[in-house]
């Protein structure tokens, strides 16, 4: 899908993927104590970078569509959530280098040399210390799961996550296969995601 595609889809109704934060980055950080920025790579309606705000995280959170972040200015402001909020194209918007101590990117699904650029521009952001999270369709939920991109090539599977983001110099804590349960007309399905965990070492070699 492209700008307009999605231009359109958030046009269609209200909070696509509705308000409250994704599952898993809720618990894998409500625990983390903030400590200062948070990037949100293609924020969409903005209920990630929200969160994390109302968390006490000082956010930035991008997203190409016009429409979406018109939409994520408004709930941010009627829950009283400061965000910096940039109208960009995550493949090409270059953040500030070792500048944040979280970054998070949800469900981005690309061809795999615009993900690779993007995870390029991530690694750069991550401040020393600073971690990055990520989740988003498994290629094996298209035959064992429900729902999210059909196009194989879109999908991430941990290995190859983990591969990339070692190349980057990052060191990957947690690479796995998570099972979110999805209302469907069969009833109650499990769709597979993948959750990536790393983190930018410092020179120290002390950790997050």
């Amino acid at each position: 899908m492209d700008r307009e595609d999605w231009n359109t889809r958030y046009s269609s109704k209200d909070l696509v993927w509705g308000a409250e934060p994704n599952r898993f980055l809720a618990e894998e950080l409500g625990g983390i104590a903030p400590r200062g920025r948070a990037l949100d790579l293609a924020c969409g309606e903005g209920r990630n970078a929200i969160w994390l705000a109302k968390q006490g995280w000082q956010v930035t959170a991008v997203d190409y569509s016009h429409v979406a972040i018109e939409r994520a200015r408004r709930l941010g402001r009627e829950q009283g959530a400061e965000i910096e909020w940039i109208e960009s194209d995550v493949t090409s918007f270059a953040p500030p280098r070792e500048t944040f101590q979280l970054v998070i990117i949800a469900y981005l699904h690309l061809p795999e040399d615009q993900r690779r650029t993007v995870l390029r521009l991530a690694a750069a952001a991550l401040a020393p210390d600073g971690l990055l999270f990520m989740v988003g369709h498994a290629r094996r939920n298209l035959a064992e799961g429900t729902g999210g991109p059909q196009n194989p090539a879109l999908l991430w599977e941990p290995e190859e996550i983990r591969a990339e983001l070692s190349s980057l110099g990052l060191t990957v804590e947690r690479a796995d296969h998570v099972l979110r349960p999805v209302e469907t007309p069969e009833g109650t399905r499990n769709a597979i995601d993948t959750l990536v965990r790393a983190e930018r070492q410092a020179a120290s070699g002390s950790s997050l």
